[in-house]
């Protein structure tokens, strides 16, 4: 707003201030005494008496008005205090408490509404009730339908008591910030799982028994393990075959790619597809940390949003999910070459690079193909996309007319394109798995865990 349009609302600032902050509202039982006062006055006119009927009941309403707003506590007594958590997961619910002041001793009924985002979804309230004394706290459920950082600015107080005609409103300045981070309950799972018994949504993930070149420790020797790993010392000092058992080594470097262009941002019953992707990245992220991987991230659209250099650790698992968690999709194509030379730029060491883009980017983008290639000679590489349903959905359906007959075809020809590129690229030995939502997450870790197991990565 330029200095000149500030001077010409000056004049009419004082309508902000009525009308959206210092306001006075007729109680339920106000206007019921006005609606009598009419029928009063109509019944008077029948006899001649309608104006003396009318002036004295205005008058008796006015002076009982009057006592009523100079009864009711001035705005300036109240401040208001919000307690809520520093973080919450995306739809999850979590508890808002209002503490609600005054300099002075009051007993009024009081009506709070908080300043909730659009995106927020109450669940529960509790914000209206008797007010006695100096203080009273008030508290509400809600959740948030989408990640990010948002704001919670004031909270509106309306109360009124004493002969109850009035309601006084007050906004009450109060700004708090609360981050609304992914689901993390796949995180926690995982992180909360016992090391060797891996256990995701009631899925036991895939996990051979591993050998490597790094030592993990020594135990009785059994049937079928290798005779070359006896430890012959340690057999001698316990007068049985003791075998060392060895791991894949670690320290290995995971590199999760995030699509974040415009066909991430399709709704995928009830999520957009980059909230799927992120949870699944940060649940592999998860495990891969907890195995004593390293791991790394970048987001992109038509440019780099996020890179996050490899690191290990929980600590290293905080600065991820930080990094992501207000993480948005833009309205434009993405860039996959852009990503890949990134990758290629700071990424030196062998690592395994899981993409999670659409199946649409990847048949299309045809510059995707030699990226994916260099790649190839020094890491492993997996592509990985979420089903639509809706096509699986038209290929079944039975055509009973030429709209849904063309529907059926078009439906069928996606799905053959998808299948057709996944097993091309398979026969480059670059694996593209293209799978329902609830299966993206055991899909990536397991191909992890796979590697691992082979000691592959």
């Amino acid at each position: 707003m330029t200095k000149s349009s500030k001077r010409r609302s000056a004049p009419f600032r004082f309508l902000d201030k009525l009308f959206l902050k210092d306001f006075i509202l007729p109680t339920g039982r106000f206007i019921t005494l006005v609606l009598i006062g009419v029928v009063l006055t109509l019944i008077g006119s029948l006899f001649g008496v309608s104006f003396p009927v009318f002036c004295s009941y205005n008058a008796l309403l006015i002076v009982l008005s009057a006592i009523d707003l100079w009864l009711l506590p001035q705005r300036r007594v109240w401040t208001i205090r919000r307690i809520l958590p520093d973080q919450a997961d995306v739809r999850n619910n979590f508890e808002v408490t209002l503490e609600l002041v005054t300099s002075e001793q009051h007993m009024v009924h009081v009506e709070l509404m908080d300043d909730l985002p659009l995106t927020f979804s109450s669940v529960r309230h509790g914000l209206s009730g008797s007010f006695r004394g100096t203080a009273a706290t008030y508290g509400y459920t809600t959740r948030a339908l989408e990640r990010g950082r948002y704001e919670l600015k004031h909270v509106y107080l309306r109360y009124h008591g004493g002969i109850g005609f009035w309601k006084k409103q007050v906004l009450l300045e109060q700004a708090d910030t609360i981050e609304i981070f992914p689901d993390l309950s796949q995180v926690r799972e995982v992180l909360g799982a016992v090391q060797d018994a891996l256990i995701l949504e009631g899925h036991r993930l895939f996990k051979k028994q591993r050998s490597g070149s790094e030592f993990h420790y020594i135990r009785d020797y059994v049937q079928g393990d290798d005779i070359r790993h006896i430890n012959w010392k340690a057999s001698a000092r316990t007068t049985k075959l003791m075998t060392n058992l060895y791991q894949p080594e670690k320290g290995k470097i995971v590199t999760l790619v995030l699509d974040c262009g415009r066909q991430m941002a399709v709704e995928l019953e009830g999520q957009v597809k980059l909230d799927r992707t992120l949870e699944a990245a940060l649940t592999l992220a998860a495990v891969a940390l907890k195995q004593g991987d390293q791991v790394a991230l970048i987001a992109y659209s038509s440019q780099i949003k996020v890179y996050v250099p490899p690191g290990k650790g929980l600590i290293h698992l905080q600065q991820l999910t930080r990094a992501v968690f207000d993480l948005k999709t833009d309205f434009v194509e993405s860039n996959t070459q852009i990503a890949f030379s990134h990758v290629l730029r700071f990424l030196k060491k062998r690592s395994l690079i899981v993409l999670f883009s659409d199946m649409e980017s990847y048949l299309y983008d045809e510059e995707i193909m030699p990226y994916v290639g260099r790649l190839r000679r020094g890491h492993h590489v997996l592509l990985l996309s979420l089903q639509d349903p809706l096509l699986h959905q038209w290929v079944r359906i039975r055509a009973e007319d030429s709209r849904q007959a063309y529907r059926q075809s078009i439906a069928h020809k996606f799905t053959t394109d998808r299948h057709a590129y996944a097993t091309k690229m398979a026969g480059q030995g670059i694996p593209v798995m293209d799978v329902p939502a609830d299966q993206l997450t055991l899909s990536a870790v397991n191909v992890y865990l796979d590697l691992k197991s082979r000691d592959r990565l």
